[in-house]
């Protein structure tokens, strides 16, 4: 699905190749037309927009916007597990993944980097890439909703993803990532402060309704058994699960 390239690409650090590609880019989103035309729409204003811009003007917003503010971080484990242990275990697994899907990065971005992610999703049948992009659903949702109170047309993109998943994140979820701290990036105090907070926690029994697939949830059934003498402690935050259908979040508890 190229479409998927095309996000990917969107949501990479502009370069000089990306504002230059302003045609190609909308021109894949046209003939493959896997997105109703409002998201198309969408999508090809922010092109627009990028590609109109100077790009030192283009790589300072991206970076105020998505290396700086750890609420619109662009590494999807950092919105479940933030710097806990936890997550070197989710990379590996992830990295996994991909090996196992016969992909083999060219970059140096850490494996949950989210344009890394749709690009091996790209390379997937549709239904695969489709479920794929499923499983963070409910972080692209409270992006999506962070990026709107910015009035910022990178929005468009998490609305794509949106709609090309057919997912439905749990409300719950969401209302819980959006909770959290969100400072604006010129706020140094609240960033610093925002940084330094824990993993994200969604409470008992949100790990059966993360995805709205049950049958992901069958799947992880055998993966989520502790062993032996390392049963979770009570109250534990959530871990996440990544396994050949993709990313999941589940409690520890």
């Amino acid at each position: 699905m190229k479409t998927l390239k095309v996000l990917s690409a969107l949501l990479s650090y502009p370069t000089e190749e990306l504002l230059a590609a302003r045609d190609e880019l909308i021109g894949v989103l046209e003939r493959e037309a896997v997105l109703p035309r409002a998201e198309r729409r969408s999508l090809a204003l922010l092109i627009d927009d990028i590609a109109a811009g100077d790009l030192m003007d283009m790589q300072e917003r991206y970076i105020l916007l998505f290396d700086r503010t750890r609420a619109l971080s662009l590494h999807l484990f950092e919105h479940v597990h933030g710097e806990s242990r936890d997550r070197g275990q989710a990379m590996v697994d992830l990295i996994k993944v991909y090996e196992d899907g016969g992909y083999t990065p060219t970059v140096t971005e850490l494996p949950d980097f989210l344009p890394l992610f749709l690009e091996f999703a790209a390379t997937r049948t549709a239904a695969e890439a489709i479920e794929l992009i499923g499983q963070p659903g409910h972080v692209f949702a409270a992006l999506r909703e962070r990026l709107r109170k910015r009035n910022s047309p990178y929005e468009a993109v998490f609305s794509a993803l949106a709609r090309l998943s057919q997912a439905r994140p749990d409300g719950a979820m969401i209302e819980r990532l959006l909770a959290e701290p969100d400072p604006e990036p010129d706020d140094l105090e609240a960033l610093d402060a925002a940084w330094a907070e824990e993993e994200v926690l969604f409470g008992p029994g949100a790990a059966a309704e993360d995805c709205g697939k049950d049958t992901l949830s069958a799947k992880l059934r055998q993966a989520r058994r502790p062993a032996p003498g390392l049963e979770p402690v009570p109250g534990a935050g959530p871990r996440m699960t990544v396994t050949h259908s993709g990313i999941t979040t589940r409690t520890g508890a």
